[in-house]
């Protein structure tokens, strides 16, 4: 059984929450607020496995709240549950700890799908928001990209969808930038594939495009590149 917590600044919307979860044997519902400053407090006095959690709230925001706990408990999983998907917010929210974005548009399937998914070490986003960062990578030029991707993250992954190679002292100098493109890539792969795929996808492309990194700076540092 998994311990969670709700914040929520809606009363309607989390009464109803926590009465849905209630009658759930999968988890225990341990605490419930509506503030952000209480939020922070209450996350670090009970520690729970799982954090539904608003984007906007009163007091401090969902990313602000992510900041102040994600490190102190690496072990919460936290979906975000929100009315807004704009791409600058799911970003800051995927960056400061979230796990999973469901918008409160989707249907209660939806999310209690991305909340067991979440809740069992996946990564999950409902419809709106996969459809949201499929576009910001199909189209990396398209304004709803320019606040999602830097500059540069945009030109890599321009490169990287008309098929040319990085290498060599261009791949070394901006790993860092590479890395940042690979990983909100294969998160968008994840939602094409299937949500269950995304952290493996993720792990797995940063770890070999470190490997080849790793490979292709030691052949700078021999002089072969």
């Amino acid at each position: 059984m998994k311990r969670l917590i709700i914040i929520e600044d809606q009363t309607a919307v989390r009464e109803m929450l926590a009465e849905i979860l209630r009658l759930d044997p999968n988890y225990e519902l341990v605490g419930e607020s509506g503030d952000g400053q209480n939020a922070v407090a209450l996350c670090l006095e009970t520690k729970p496995d799982l954090l539904i959690l608003d984007a906007k709230l009163p007091g401090l925001n969902g990313v602000d709240i992510l900041r102040r706990t994600a490190k102190k408990l690496p072990g919460m999983r936290v979906l975000v549950f929100s009315g807004y998907e704009n791409p600058v917010l799911v970003r800051e929210m995927l960056e400061a700890g979230a796990h999973g974005f469901v918008e409160k548009t989707a249907g209660l399937g939806e999310f209690k799908k991305g909340l067991e998914t979440v809740g069992n070490g996946g990564t999950y986003f409902g419809p709106a928001v996969a459809a949201l960062l499929r576009d910001v990578v199909a189209n990396p030029d398209a304004s709803s990209a320019s606040d999602f991707l830097t500059d540069r993250e945009r030109e890599i992954l321009g490169w990287l969808r008309e098929g040319m190679t990085v290498v060599g002292s261009f791949f070394v100098r901006h790993w860092n930038t590479i890395a940042g493109v690979v990983k909100w890539a294969a998160i968008v792969l994840g939602t094409l594939f299937g949500p269950a795929l995304i952290q493996t996808g993720i792990q797995a492309t940063i770890a070999g495009a470190q490997i080849v990194g790793n490979y292709l700076m030691g052949l700078q540092m021999a002089g072969s590149i």
